[in-house]
Formats: C-alpha cells, sequence, structure tokens
C-alpha cells in the first residue's frame, strides 16, 4: 500500500462519509486488521463512534471482519474498494445508458446505500421519478420492479451474503459474529413481489388532490409496510460486472479505431468483437483470460437484427481478425464453421503499452515515443544499435534513453561477459518491463487524482462565502416563485448578486467542471492499468 492510494483513500472517505469515517477508515488502512477495542485506543475515539463508523464501512463494503482464533472480532479494510468510489458516476452513466434513468436510479440508490431491500429500492426510485414527472403523471412500481430484474439478469446487481438458517436455530451461544454465506446459484435470483398497482406516491398524491388530512396517511402506510415479502434480502452493485463491461467496451473501442477505419463498411470488425462479447458476458468469468469458444454459425444468428452481412463476408472478418498481429482474437478449432475466441489478457495488454506510449509521446515528444516502440518490438538493444534501428543521432537517442530510464518507463539490463563486472566486458541492454511502468504509471495516476480533488476542495473553500450567498438568493426566488412574486421583485432579489460576483462564480462553475472531467479521465487510465496488472498478476 503505498502512500499516494492512503492519501488518495483518505480523501475519498472524508468526502463521502465525514472526518470520523475517514479517521477509523485510514487506520485500519494503515495497520491491517485490527480489534474494535485497539482501533479506539488507537485513534483516541469513543467505542460508540467507532462502532458507528464500522457500521457505515461494513454496510458499503469497505471493510470485512474475521472471527480471530482467540475468539476475537477483526476488522481489516479493502482499499481497493474504497479507490472504486472514484468510479462512482461512471458506474451510473453506464446504467444509465444501458437501462435508462430508471436503471440509474437504482445502481445509484444501491451504491448510496451501500445495501438495500428491492422493495425499498423500487418504492424509492418510483418516488424519485414520479417528483421530475409532469402532475398527474407517476411511475409504476411494476415499471421499476422490471429493470431492477433486467439489472439482476445481466448481473449488474447481486444478493449479499446472509446468515444461514441453521446458525439462528441453533440454541447454543451465538458466535462472536455471524458468517454471511450465499450460492452461486441464489445470487441473482430475485424474489417475487406484488407491487404491481399499490404505489404509495400515486395515492398520496391521489389524497392531496382530495385534501384528505395528511396526519392520515402513516396509518395506512404501516399497515401496508407489515408483510415485506423480501425482508432480509438485500442487494448490491455488482461492481465487477461493471468493471467486465468497461474492459469490453475498451476492446470494442480499440478494434474499431485499428479495424474498421481501412473498411468500406463501417464498424462491421468492431460490431463482431462486441457480439462476440456479448455473448460471452454471462459465461466467462471477470477474470479468465479468454472467452468462451464461440462457433462462426452462433456468431452469425447472434448479430444484431438489420445488419446486413452475408455467413461469407463474416468468415472473412473473422479471419481478418484473427491473422492480426494485436490478436485480439484467436482461432480454436474448426467445427461449426471455425471456433473463435477474445484473447482478453492480450487485450489489456495492448491497451495498457498503447497507453504508455501515449503517456511517452506526450511528456518527451514523438521521438522518445519511437525508441520506446522500438525497444518494445526488439525487446533487447544496446544504445548503438537504438541509435541505428531509430536513425536518431547519438546524443539525442543517449539523451532521451536516459530520460525514459529515469522515469522508469525503460529498464537497463547488465550481461557480464566476466564475472567482475567490468564495464568494458559488459553488456547494456535496453528493455521494456510493461508491468513495471504500468505499476510506476498507476502511482502517478493516484497522485494526480489525489491533487485534482484537493484542488477542488481548496477552490469550493475559497469561494465559500459566495457560494452560500448564491444559495441563499436562488432559495429567496424559488420561495417567491411558489407564492406567485411580481417579475420586478425578482429582478430585485436576482441583484443583489453584483455582475462581478456572477462572473466570479462562473469562473469557479467552470474550473470545478474542468476538474471533474480530468478526475474521470485519470480514472479511465487507472482502470486499464490495474486490470492489465490484475490480469497479468494472475497469470504468472
Amino acid at each position: 500500500m503505498t502512500q499516494a492510494e492512503i492519501k488518495l483513500c483518505s480523501l475519498l472517505l472524508q468526502e463521502h462519509f465525514g472526518e470520523i469515517v475517514e479517521k477509523i477508515g485510514v487506520h485500519l488502512i494503515r495497520t491491517g486488521s485490527q480489534p474494535l477495542r485497539v482501533i479506539a485506543h488507537d485513534t483516541g475515539t469513543s467505542l460508540d463512534q467507532v462502532k458507528k463508523a464500522l457500521c457505515v464501512l461494513i454496510q458499503h463494503n469497505l471493510v470485512i471482519y474475521q472471527v480471530h482464533k482467540r475468539g476475537v472480532v477483526e476488522y481489516e479494510a479493502q482499499c481497493s474498494r474504497v479507490l472504486r468510489m472514484l468510479r462512482y458516476p461512471r458506474y451510473i452513466y453506464t446504467a444509465k445508458t444501458l437501462y435508462s434513468d430508471t436503471g440509474e436510479l437504482i445502481v445509484e440508490e444501491l451504491l448510496l446505500n451501500g445495501k438495500m431491500a428491492m422493495s425499498a429500492v423500487v418504492k424509492k426510485v418510483a418516488d424519485r421519478l414520479t417528483e421530475t414527472m409532469e402532475d398527474g403523471k407517476t411511475m409504476d412500481y411494476a415499471e421499476v420492479s422490471n429493470t431492477f430484474v433486467r439489472l439482476a439478469d445481466t448481473h449488474f446487481v447481486q444478493r449479499c451474503p446472509l446468515v444461514p438458517a441453521t446458525e439462528n436455530s441453533d440454541p447454543g451461544p451465538p458466535p462472536p459474529a455471524p458468517t454471511l454465506v450465499i450460492s452461486e446459484k441464489d445470487m441473482y435470483l430475485v424474489p417475487k413481489l406484488s407491487l404491481i398497482g399499490k404505489g404509495k406516491r400515486r395515492r398520496s398524491s391521489d389524497e392531496d388532490a382530495t385534501g384528505e388530512p395528511k396526519a392520515k396517511r402513516p396509518k395506512h402506510t404501516t399497515d401496508n409496510k407489515e408483510p415485506i415479502p423480501d425482508d432480509g434480502i438485500y442487494w448490491q452493485a455488482n461492481l465487477d460486472r461493471f468493471h467486465q463491461h468497461f474492459r469490453d467496451q475498451g476492446i470494442v473501442s480499440a478494434v474499431a479505431n485499428r479495424m474498421d477505419q481501412f473498411t468500406f463498411q463501417t464498424q462491421t470488425s468492431s460490431e463482431i468483437v462486441r457480439t462476440m462479447l456479448r455473448m460471452s458476458e454471462i459465461t466467462t468469468s471477470s477474470s479468465a483470460p479468454f472467452t468462451q469458444p464461440l462457433s462462426s454459425n452462433e456468431i452469425f444468428r447472434s448479430l444484431p437484427v438489420g445488419y446486413n452481412i452475408s455467413k461469407q463476408v463474416l468468415d472473412q472478418y473473422l479471419t481478418l481478425l484473427a491473422d492480426d498481429p494485436l490478436e485480439f482474437v484467436g482461432k480454436s478449432g474448426d467445427s461449426g464453421g471455425g471456433m473463435y475466441v477474445i484473447n482478453l489478457h492480450k487485450a489489456l495488454g495492448s491497451l495498457a503499452t498503447a497507453t504508455l506510449e501515449s503517456v511517452i509521446q506526450e511528456r518527451f515528444g514523438s521521438r522518445c515515443a519511437r525508441i520506446f516502440r522500438l525497444v518494445l518490438q526488439k525487446k533487447h538493444l544496446e544504445q548503438k544499435q537504438v541509435e541505428d534501428f531509430a536513425m536518431i543521432p547519438a546524443k539525442e537517442a543517449k539523451d532521451m534513453l536516459y530520460k525514459m530510464l529515469s522515469e522508469n518507463f525503460i529498464s537497463l539490463q547488465e550481461i557480464p561477459k566476466t564475472p567482475d563486472h567490468a564495464p568494458s566486458r559488459t553488456f547494456y541492454l535496453y528493455t521494456v518491463n510493461i508491468l513495471s511502468a504500468a505499476r510506476m504509471l498507476l502511482h502517478r495516476c493516484y497522485k494526480s487524482v489525489a491533487n485534482l480533488i484537493e484542488r477542488r476542495q481548496f477552490e469550493t473553500k475559497e469561494n465559500k462565502r459566495l457560494l452560500e450567498k448564491s444559495q441563499r438568493v436562488e432559495a429567496i426566488i424559488a420561495s417567491m416563485q411558489a407564492t406567485g412574486a411580481e417579475e420586478a421583485q425578482l429582478q430585485e432579489i436576482e441583484e443583489m448578486i453584483t455582475a462581478p460576483e456572477r462572473q466570479q462564480l462562473e469562473t469557479l462553475k467552470r474550473n470545478v467542471n474542468k476538474l471533474d472531467a480530468c478526475e474521470i479521465q485519470v480514472d479511465e487510465t487507472i482502470f486499464l492499468l490495474e486490470s492489465y496488472i490484475e490480469s497479468t498478476v494472475k497469470r504468472q
């Protein structure tokens, strides 16, 4: 765990949960697993506050617990899970893209609350959607429930582990901590809920319209809440499934950039790869190096409706993809018109390499990028060979090699002819270790995101007084509009914020939006590098 990661975790915890939770979370990240009383003693926090902080962290899957051999429960922070909070906007946007506003709000509620029952999510989302609709229109619970089922079917949401029934019925003393389990087949099993036509939001709107006193409504709602069909069944967002989707999108974009710009029928190669990935979404594990083999006939039948290419053309494209030097698609057999797989590990490696090349080109220029690609292609090169192959003068080549060497983008390997390692009798070969360079760049990305968050907080703090004034003015205008105030009165209130202050607010808004966009862009690089490193480490 590097200092950059700890600092970023600290900023994310503080931004989402406040100072006390951040204090407990960072302490656990630094020290590893610890029991409750030791955490309270070391952080100087009261036992009650530590319990509440741990409840929040466990609820959001940021801390796990385990019973020690001596019967003591120890708590351990999940740093990688904390860092994923940076990706929350991307998860929510993906759900919106795939399942419209309803899917967006379902995923947002699960991320904000950590774990929720399906019935509670459906009711909350239906209420939120109803509030944004025109008067007289409401969101039916059944529609939200259907979207939730689709999210579960595609594994974007999953059930949380539960306490087994045998443990509850045990007459002996309770264990120090419950053991939560769930079987694979039950993880995406949606309970049958009869929420059709029982939307409380719609009924409460009708009661408001008829003028029935609001004091009567809580009685009805409490009566209706008694039989909860999914009591004790909680759901959470399946972040690994979102990551699988991000990875697939990156592979499809890479194929489109490489292959489709040279073909007459646009986006054909990427559409074939997208179809193969979509067919493998549920059958292939997110950590698998290859997708399941798919026959040419299966791929042809699964192409989108209205995509007019013949079977012969499809086979030509599959052969073209399989023969490409990047090896994103490989041929694994000849049955069924040919069996094809997508080499996920190879694809992630190519994407990580392209990211490193892009960074080198931006920082050191195109000549350095040429040298980097050359060393990567030839595996091992002496300095004189680099100069000759790259056709760059010796002095410039030497300077560029040392620049990249000092930044750890390339490494130097010594091969001595004699045991004394005398420089005159030693080969010095430049080489590229993609895994090492990716780890170094990932560490810098963590530092960059932490700097961006701190800068955004600084900008907001510096303009705190002006922001509060702007919010007060907006609140006054909203209340006056609700009471039917005249246009002249509203104009007078608006003039409380002067022209220079408005300009300052616009500048602040522009700067904060730019910093937010930068955070998301850097996180895309973080995700790519993390995926490549994880895939490579598993294969070693």
